[in-house]
Parts: structure tokens; C-alpha cells; sequence
């Protein structure tokens, strides 16, 4: 039997997961936005509808109850082999598109950065389609061996920082990609997850079998006994990357407060999220049980910023609120197709003469700014 924690160990171990929890969450929804803002609305990440949050929390029960099934049919270790090599290949590509923007400002500026391009065709002729078609340079190159060298210790040792590298490219890039266009898809996928949450985790023990037999970064985890053992410590306290990513609605609320010209919703769902996160640990501690973080985190993040929301007389703008609409307000959208008839240069006159009207309205208008 392991000796217990000691309290110095445990309060370094539950500070640690709630700021590598915070880390990606922040960062994530700032990458989000910006990122947003440098594309053409059909580079835009595919938005996640009413229905798929609906639909969300079957298929991750149905994917939670297999990989349970799994474990107790077939031999753990073959299981968790195949997950690793998985999850190897996975870590590192997320991992290099996480450290990519970092990267870049350590590169010289007379570095010999040469552009690739990958392109497998499927068909020829007429019938010839894209099966991927992926540009990259060599600064990218520099970033995947370094992000192959993290995998590689990954795979060897299992050790508990390279699945903590992993787990947060993880959960930075689910916040970055997953996009809910409005507070309502947001409250009906949160809504289903806090009932799948905790009903694995109270009503079976699908949940908690799943996460201590599965040897992946899926969750993020930090010793309680770092004090006394130092890098080889093994007695864990963990968080799935689930209880990060999901949560996602305050990334919802930070082009909202953009918006409103204030970031009172972003910092008070912000701070929602911390509180959450910080009861649920609380709550583990006192009852020596895993608990659902969604439990407290899901009224946590949605009720504080509806409060915020009914404090200021806000909560029917915010809830008919559309995200894509605010985060790129530069795009040009026809609501309807110009008639026109006679040669191709009037035709391209009159078009030109339909977005540049709307272009310039929008300059005097004080809310674009």
C-alpha cells in the first residue's frame, strides 16, 4: 500500500492540474479568435450544430461502454500497446501545431525556410479529387522532430510530464477547433455531459475503470508524493481532458465580450470555470471518492455568466447572440445574387458596386469598432 499524501504534496498536486487546466483553456480561446479572424469563413472550422451536442454525450457513452468491454475481455497490456501507438503518432502532430507559433519567434531571420507541399489525388483526369493537400515549411519540420523527441520518451517511459505535453496539446487544440456559434448549443451540450458525467461516475464504475486502466494522454496528471520522490514520483492525482475541453462555452463568451466592448462574461465564466474545478476537488478530498467535474462545473460556467447576464438586462441579446457573425466581421456575405444583364465587365462593375456599399457602411458604423 501506498503511504498517504502529505497535505503539502496533495495542495501541490490539485494546484498544479487547475493551472495546467487554465492554460489551455485561455490560450486555446485566444488562438481561437485570432485564428478566426486571419481566415475566409470556408477555412472556418465546421461549427458544432444543436443536434451533434444532442447527440454528443450518446456517442460518448457508447464509446465509454465499448472501451470498458474492452478491458474486460481482452488482455490490458495488448490494448493499451496499440492506444499508445496511437496516441503516439496523434501527440506529436498536436504537440508541433501547439509549439508552431512559439517556435517561430526563436527562428533567425535569415533562416532557410523552404516550403513543402503533400498531395495524394485520388482518380485521374476530369475525376481527380484532393485526399489531402497539406502545406508546410521548415520551420514545421523543426517543430515535429521536436515534438517526435517528447513522443519517442512518451512511448519508452510513459513518464508522467511527457503525458502532461500531450495532454495539454490535446486540450489546447480541442479549445482552438470545437467552435459552438451560440450560448444555447453550448447549455444543451453541457446539459447532456453533466447527466452521462455523472451518471458514470456515481451510477457504475465504467468511468473510473476506463480512466485508471487506459495508459494514454487523455488526462492530465501531477504526483502527490513530488516532494519526497522527486521526477520518479508515482502516486497521482489526475484530470480528464474532457473537464477541459468541454466547458468550452467560456470560449463562446470571449468573442461576446469583444463585442460588448468589456470582458466581464470571458473573466466571469473564467473565474466560474476555477471555482467549479476548485469545488470538485474539494469535494474528492472530503469524500476520498472520484467525482464528476462536470457536476460543479457545468452550473458553475453557465450560471455565473447568466447572472452577470440578468444583473444587466443581457440575457435575451445573449442567447440570440451568433458567434461567426462577430468573429469575422471583415468577410463580405451576399444575402442575395445582384440581376444584371449585358457584358462581363458591367456584370463585374455591379458586384463590385454590391460589396463595396456594405464595406463602407460598416466603417461609420461606431459598433464595428
Amino acid at each position: 500500500a501506498r503511504p498517504p499524501a502529505t497535505p503539502e504534496g496533495m495542495a501541490l498536486a490539485y494546484g498544479s492540474l487547475v493551472l495546467m487546466a487554465l492554460l489551455p483553456i485561455f490560450f486555446g480561446a485566444l488562438r481561437s479568435v485570432s485564428c478566426a479572424k486571419s481566415k475566409n469563413s470556408s477555412e472556418m472550422p465546421e461549427t458544432i450544430t444543436s443536434r451533434d451536442a444532442a447527440r454528443f454525450p450518446i456517442v460518448a457513452s457508447c464509446t465509454l461502454l465499448g472501451l470498458y468491454l474492452f478491458f474486460k475481455i481482452f488482455s490490458q497490456e495488448y490494448i493499451n500497446l496499440l492506444l499508445s501507438m496511437y496516441f503516439f503518432v496523434l501527440g506529436i502532430l498536436a504537440l508541433s501545431h501547439t509549439i508552431s507559433p512559439m517556435m517561430n519567434r526563436f527562428f533567425p531571420a535569415n533562416f532557410p525556410n523552404k516550403q513543402y507541399q503533400l498531395l495524394f489525388t485520388q482518380g485521374s483526369g476530369e475525376s481527380k479529387e484532393e485526399i489531402v493537400n497539406y502545406e508546410f515549411d521548415t520551420k514545421d519540420l523543426v517543430c515535429l522532430a521536436l515534438s517526435s523527441v517528447v513522443g519517442v520518451w512518451y512511448l519508452l517511459r510513459k513518464h508522467w510530464i511527457a503525458n502532461n505535453l500531450f495532454g495539454l496539446a490535446f486540450s489546447l487544440n480541442g479549445v482552438e477547433l470545437l467552435h459552438l456559434n451560440n450560448v444555447s448549443t453550448g447549455c444543451i451540450l453541457l446539459g447532456g455531459l453533466f447527466i452521462y458525467d455523472v451518471f458514470w461516475v456515481f451510477g457504475t464504475n465504467v468511468m473510473v475503470t476506463v480512466a485508471k486502466s487506459f495508459e494514454a494522454p487523455i488526462k492530465l496528471v501531477f504526483p502527490q508524493d513530488l516532494l519526497e520522490k522527486g521526477l520518479d514520483a508515482d502516486n497521482f492525482a489526475m484530470l480528464g481532458l474532457g473537464d477541459i475541453v468541454i466547458p468550452e462555452v467560456i470560449e463562446l463568451f470571449f468573442p461576446y465580450s469583444l463585442k460588448k466592448n468589456t470582458h466581464t462574461y470571458f473573466y466571469t465564466s473564467f473565474v466560474a470555470y476555477i471555482f467549479g474545478l476548485g469545488l470538485t476537488i474539494f469535494i474528492m478530498h472530503i469524500f476520498k471518492h472520484a467525482q464528476p467535474a462536470l457536476l460543479y462545473l457545468v452550473p458553475a460556467c453557465i450560471g455565473f455568466p447568466l447572472l452577470v447576464a440578468l444583473a444587466k438586462g443581457e440575457v435575451t441579446e445573449m442567447f440570440s447572440y451568433e458567434s461567426s457573425a462577430e468573429i469575422l466581421p471583415h468577410t463580405p456575405r451576399l444575402t442575395h445574387f445582384p440581376t444584371v444583364s449585358g457584358s462581363p465587365a458591367s456584370l463585374a462593375d455591379s458586384m463590385q458596386q454590391k460589396l463595396s456599399c456594405p464595406r463602407r457602411r460598416r466603417q461609420q458604423s461606431p459598433s464595428a469598432m
